[in-house]
């Protein structure tokens, strides 16, 4: 075949191009959609393995789809794959395919990666791709999102809850639904007393159920007479049946439910962009690009996390990128915009010692945290490959600090910079620059809540490795999340040991350790050393999280994790479950 065409063979080619990608995306659509229905099984079978296992081959469906994409274009097109003119015409009958479409941003955005792959583009190439740096996309959504409204007369309000959680039917029955609803009802009433005495005048919940880890959730509002609020139920299913758990009406509660540092959700949403809508009015601060990440579309909260932050960097012109707040990293350079609430992180050429890890074992680190339940206690990291930042944008100490440790990561056109591989996350207060800033309670509860991460963490067969104050951050909301994972691995790969007590003088004033060490020994009892708290902090973390200190402890936290025995662990405080 000639690889000159003609311009109605052109045509054609370029029609048929966007036929194939549009029909690609409905091909992944539909087999993300496969996936997340079973959440429903997994919940009602309380298959929580295949749970986790769903969660993983979800995350790696997206490039899968692109790849065999990629794989039919190419056979397609042979000559004419790079044509960058074909592209830009075919780019046109892709967007008249996305005409009405409420989801169209999605569409694009998998339409750009497949550019990005075939030219390995550098930045942002507006001449094929979809861009939109000046909109919000969402804000053209009117659509309403399918959902379930529930009026309530004066007295009945659990009666009406009867008929809301009818709506909602599960393969297992309820263990008692008029005593849940009956719970549910009280605490609606508790929480929302001051908003007069018949306070809850309607209640909407939407029709997906959203699934996550061992629990059931129905989301949506309650309405009083002036205001709402969300309303959040949420359903366990254990040995004692099926069961609503607990009521979330503030919208501090319902944001850490839907906080970054968790695992993404399982909602089987028919569209996506009329859900994140919804979403944004009870979670108005919550930023668009982490409502479409929870809801499994990452590459979608990639796209959105990169037009707001370059929105916002070019509306700031004369401000510079500088180093972030905390203790330089010996794997990561990290720097950020003051006004604008990410890090950037840059992996440097070489690590100090004692760090003895690849480059290609860092990825392999931040890849695994994907691949885990992250239990509100690890911070999403999005990583950019060919992220463009103007070299004029950076500090002279940031730039100096780049151009000598993070060199081979780093090229150079003509006034950009091109970062090969960046990770970003939303920027915390490093947790010991923390401490010292807050009166003394706070802190005490800051370390406190630290400790409680780290089991948490371990909980879910996750061990963080280095343990060092910097490595945590706080959130606004003041919890305690890791965001560090060079040294993080499993906490089944660990070997817990007891610390050798020394047989004579000399081994006890030996300044290095007088017995073999290998690569996965873990001493509990040394952790206080590791943690680098205060004395009257470390006293009130002992005192609270003691077994985090005696390694049987944790081999027997091991024993159990090795038989898929994973302690459950809420997320949400006792105090939000029903009587």
């Amino acid at each position: 075949m000639s690889s000159v065409l003609t311009p109605p063979q052109s045509e054609r080619r370029a029609a048929a191009i966007g036929r194939a990608i549009h029909e690609a995306f409905e091909d992944y659509h539909a087999r993300f959609a496969q996936i997340t229905a079973r959440a429903k099984r997994r919940f009602e079978q309380r298959d929580w393995n295949g749970a986790r296992e769903d969660a993983v081959e979800r995350i790696a469906l997206y490039d899968q789809c692109i790849g065999e994409c990629m794989l039919r274009l190419r056979a397609v097109l042979m000559g004419q794959a790079h044509d960058r003119s074909l592209w830009a015409r075919a780019r046109e009958h892709y967007q008249e395919l996305l005409q009405g479409l409420i989801d169209q941003e999605l569409y694009k955005t998998f339409y750009n990666t497949l550019t990005r792959r075939f030219f390995r583009t550098q930045g942002v190439d507006a001449r094929i791709e979809f861009v939109a740096l000046d909109i919000e996309p969402t804000d053209a959504i009117t659509h309403p999102v399918a959902r379930h409204t529930y009026a309530v007369s004066p007295g009945r309000l659990a009666e009406m809850l009867m008929r809301a959680l009818a709506d909602y039917p599960f393969a297992v029955p309820y263990a008692h639904r008029t005593r849940c609803a009956a719970a549910i009802a009280v605490r609606l009433q508790d929480d929302l007393a001051h908003w007069g005495d018949h306070p809850v005048r309607s209640v909407e919940l939407l029709e997906t159920v959203f699934y996550r880890e061992r629990r059931a959730y129905l989301v949506g509002r309650v309405f009083g007479e002036h205001r709402f609020s969300p309303c959040v139920i949420a359903l366990v299913n254990d040995e004692s049946g099926l069961r609503a758990e607990a009521v979330l009406t503030r919208r501090s509660d319902v944001a850490q439910l839907f906080s970054n540092s968790r695992s993404y959700f399982q909602a089987d949403l028919a569209t996506v962009g009329d859900a994140v809508v919804f979403l944004r009015s009870l979670l108005t601060h919550k930023p668009i690009d982490e409502l479409y990440t929870m809801l499994g579309r990452a590459k979608q909260g990639k796209t959105e996390r990169y037009r707001t932050f370059f929105r916002h960097f070019g509306s700031h012109a004369g401000e510079q990128l500088v180093h972030a707040d905390g203790t330089a990293g010996m794997v990561m350079a990290v720097f950020t915009l003051p006004s604008y609430p990410l890090v950037f992180k840059v992996i440097r050429d070489r690590f100090a010692f004692p760090k003895q890890m690849s480059r290609q074992q860092v990825e392999e680190k931040y890849e695994l945290v994907f691949q885990l339940d992250r239990i509100g206690r690890l911070l999403d990291a999005q990583p950019y490959r060919s992220l463009r930042f103007p070299r004029s944008r950076f500090s002279p100490e940031l730039l100096q600090e780049l151009s000598a440790t993070c060199a081979r990561g780093i090229s150079e056109d003509g006034e950009d910079l091109i970062f090969e591989l960046c990770y970003v996350q939303r920027r915390l207060r490093p947790l010991n620059l923390y401490l010292r800033e807050q009166v003394p309670e706070t802190a005490r509860l800051a370390a406190l809540d630290y400790a409680q991460a780290i089991k948490d963490m371990a909980r879910n067969n996750i061990f963080p490795g280095d343990m060092l104050l910097k490595n945590f951050g706080i959130t606004r909301h003041a919890r305690a999340v890791f965001y560090d994972y060079d040294e993080l691995c499993l906490i089944t790969e660990c070997n817990f040991r007891d610390w050798p007590q020394p047989r004579n003088y000399e081994e006890q004033m030996a300044a290095e350790p007088w017995f073999h060490v290998g690569p996965r020994d873990v001493f509990p009892e040394r952790f206080p050393l590791f943690m680098g708290l205060p004395a009257p902090m470390l006293e009130a973390v002992r005192q609270a999280h003691g077994e985090l200190f005696d390694p049987q402890w944790w081999r027997a936290l091991q024993a159990r994790l090795r038989e898929d025995d994973y302690p459950d662990t809420p997320p949400y405080a006792d105090a939000l479950r029903l009587a």
